[in-house]
C-alpha cells in the first residue's frame, strides 16, 4: 500500500478547486522525487511533486522558483506547498520535452530560445531567502570522483593503479582550475533537453528541475545543453550554437572573452560535466536500480574521448580512456553481469 500516495492525494484535495482531484503518475527524474498530474474540478491541470523529506528538501525549489519567476524566467508557479511533508502543487507545463522535438530542422530555433533563456537565468539576482551555494573546488572534486568510484571500479570492475590515480588527480585539478577561473553566474546545474519543455504559447522553454542550482562557471549549463548526455550533434552545429551564445552573453555583460578562450572553457567544463554524469549514471543503476541510464554512458564517455584528444595536457588521460575504459564499456554495462552490478 502506497501510504505517501494516499497522503499526498488527501493533501491535494484540500486545495481550492481540487476537492475531487485524481492523481496520475507522470515521468519522473533521477531523484527520489515523484510527480503526478492532478486534474482539478475545472480548469487547467497541475503537477504534484512528492519529495520525501528524508531524501529531498523542497525549500530550495520554492525559493528559486519564486525568485526566478520575478525575474521573468519561465519556471512553474508554486500553487500550494507543504514543505514539512514534501508536497508541492505546481503549474503544469505539459509533457512536450525539448528532446522529443529536436531534429535537424527544429534544432537551431529550439537551442537559440534555450540559450536566450539561459542568459536570463545567468543575469538573475540570487534569491533573497536562499543564497545559491558556491560551485566550489570541493563540489567540483566530489562530482568528478563519481567517475572512478562508480563507473570505473564498481560498474566496470577495474582496479586503478597508483599511477592511474595520480593521472586522474592531475586531470581533475586541471579541469577544476579552469572552472574556477571562469566568470561565476547562477547555474541551473541540469540544463538539458529533458528538463526543458516546449510550450505552444511561448518561445522560451519551460524550465524545470532547478532545485540544485548553484553559483558557478558560466559555461556549465551551456555544456549541459549543447553537449547533452541524451543526444549528440555534429561538431559544426555545436560550434555555431556556441558562438551564438558567446556573442549574446557578451552583449549581456556576462564576460569579455574571445572565441578561442571561450571554446577552451567550454571544452574543459564539458569534461568535468561528463565525468560527473557518467559516474551518476552508473550509480543510478547500481544503487537505485535505474538501469536505463546505462545506455547513456557510452555517449557520455565518447564526449570525454573527443574533448581530451584536443588537450595536450591531458594526453595520458585520453590514452587511458581509449585503451582501458572504452574497451571495458563494451562488456561492462549490462546490469547484474559484473560483481559490482550485483551488489
Amino acid at each position: 500500500m502506497d501510504t505517501r500516495l494516499n497522503a499526498v492525494t488527501d493533501w491535494v484535495r484540500q486545495q481550492p478547486g481540487f476537492a475531487h482531484a485524481t492523481l496520475t503518475p507522470v515521468a519522473g527524474d533521477a531523484s527520489f522525487r515523484r510527480y503526478f498530474r492532478a486534474s482539478p474540478d475545472q480548469g487547467a491541470d497541475a503537477v504534484v511533486m512528492d519529495a520525501p523529506p528524508a531524501h529531498e528538501d523542497c525549500r530550495p525549489f520554492v525559493a528559486i522558483a519564486r525568485a526566478w519567476q520575478r525575474e521573468g524566467i519561465s519556471v512553474p508557479r508554486v500553487l500550494a506547498e507543504d514543505l514539512d511533508q514534501g508536497y508541492l502543487l505546481l503549474e503544469d507545463f505539459g509533457d512536450d520535452l525539448m528532446l522529443a522535438r529536436l531534429d535537424d530542422d527544429s534544432a537551431d530555433e529550439l537551442y537559440r530560445h534555450a540559450m536566450d533563456e539561459l542568459i536570463r537565468i545567468q543575469q538573475s539576482a540570487p534569491p533573497a531567502d536562499y543564497p545559491l551555494p558556491p560551485y566550489d573546488a570541493a563540489l567540483l572534486d566530489r562530482e568528478m570522483a563519481l567517475f572512478p568510484d562508480w563507473l570505473i571500479e564498481r560498474q566496470l570492475g577495474l582496479t586503478l593503479s597508483d599511477q592511474e590515480r595520480a593521472m586522474l588527480d592531475t586531470t581533475f585539478a586541471f579541469l577544476r582550475e579552469s572552472a574556477l577561473a571562469q566568470p561565476q553566474v547562477p547555474v541551473h546545474r541540469d540544463y538539458h533537453s529533458r528538463n526543458l519543455l516546449v510550450r505552444q504559447d511561448a518561445e522560451a522553454p519551460g524550465v524545470i528541475d532547478f532545485q540544485d542550482a548553484v553559483h558557478g562557471a558560466i559555461t556549465y549549463d551551456l555544456v549541459s545543453l549543447l553537449k547533452d548526455c541524451y543526444i549528440r550533434w555534429p561538431e559544426a552545429r555545436v560550434e555555431d550554437w556556441l558562438e551564438y551564445y558567446r556573442q549574446r552573453s557578451a552583449e549581456a555583460g556576462l564576460h569579455r572573452v574571445d572565441a578561442a578562450s571561450f571554446r577552451q572553457w567550454f571544452e574543459l567544463m564539458g569534461m568535468q560535466r561528463h565525468l560527473k554524469a557518467a559516474g551518476i549514471f552508473a550509480r543510478l543503476s547500481i544503487r537505485d536500480g535505474k538501469t536505463r541510464y546505462l545506455a547513456d554512458i557510452p555517449r557520455t564517455v565518447a564526449y570525454l574521448v573527443t574533448a581530451s584528444a584536443r588537450q595536450p595536457a591531458l594526453r595520458y588521460f585520453h590514452d587511458w580512456l581509449v585503451e582501458t575504459v572504452t574497451p571495458a564499456l563494451a562488456s561492462g554495462l549490462s546490469p547484474g553481469t559484473t560483481p559490482q552490478g550485483r551488489a
